[in-house]
């Protein structure tokens, strides 16, 4: 398929009703509001295509930078290739979706997390956070440098309620992941959830809540998921 042949069939898929919620959710236009079951449909006729993802991700159009995601080669995309995409990121959700999902996978993921939460920019901070967590979910213990991710523990303990609005969201998700997934790290990320309390969020114009990082970590720990690693990040 090519890129007007996908950004037909996307439209096709697009529903007012999801396009509203995503707009309550302050997904910004252009999108046309398409399930992700949906896009799922296009991405059996695809596979993996680098060049089909990177067009489409150049589009701006949000459901087609969430398709470029699902459909991204992992092993193809460059480091160059996913600053693009974190600076093209249309909104908070493909910043913190497509953009940190393929980073991850790849094999630029922890430079460039390191890099992008060092950024000003309130997506592309959002973007490392979300790199640097969905690393800890794909990545053996032994691969990851475990004292930097500590440190990272302690920065967000000190940071986090003075931090811009997403990269609050992110970096709270942050603590979940590195209790969720480094064992090592279960009991200080505990405590840092525990000291850092509940996280303050605007949320758009919708009901969502900011996980409590302590109890999710918690649920974790109750049903023996500790340490237990996906084998993707992309969902």
């Amino acid at each position: 398929m090519n890129l007007k042949e996908v950004m037909s069939e996307l439209e096709s898929y697009g529903d007012k009703a999801i396009k509203n919620i995503f707009l309550k959710h302050e997904i910004s236009e252009p999108l046309f509001g398409v399930r992700v079951q949906d896009m799922k449909k296009i991405v059996k006729k695809i596979k993996k295509d680098h060049q089909l993802s990177m067009d489409l991700f150049a589009t701006g159009n949000y459901d087609a930078q969430y398709l470029a995601g699902l459909i991204a080669d992992e092993k193809q995309i460059s480091e160059n290739d996913l600053q693009l995409w974190v600076e093209a990121a249309t909104n908070y959700s493909a910043s913190q979706y497509p953009v940190a999902w393929v980073a991850a996978e790849s094999n630029h993921g922890y430079k460039l997390g390191l890099e992008w939460i060092e950024s000003d920019d309130e997506l592309i901070a959002t973007a490392g956070w979300c790199t640097l967590a969905a690393l800890t979910s794909i990545t053996p213990d032994a691969e990851l440098d475990t004292d930097k991710f500590s440190s990272l523990l302690d920065r967000i303990e000190n940071d986090i309620h003075t931090s811009q609005n997403r990269v609050r969201y992110n970096m709270n998700g942050f603590v979940i992941a590195v209790g969720y997934y480094i064992k090592s790290l279960t009991e200080k990320a505990q405590q840092v959830a525990s000291n850092i309390g509940k996280v303050h969020v605007t949320m758009g114009e919708t009901a969502c809540k900011v996980p409590l990082a302590k109890d999710y970590i918690q649920k974790g720990i109750d049903k023996g998921k500790i340490g237990k690693k996906r084998k993707m990040a992309r969902c």
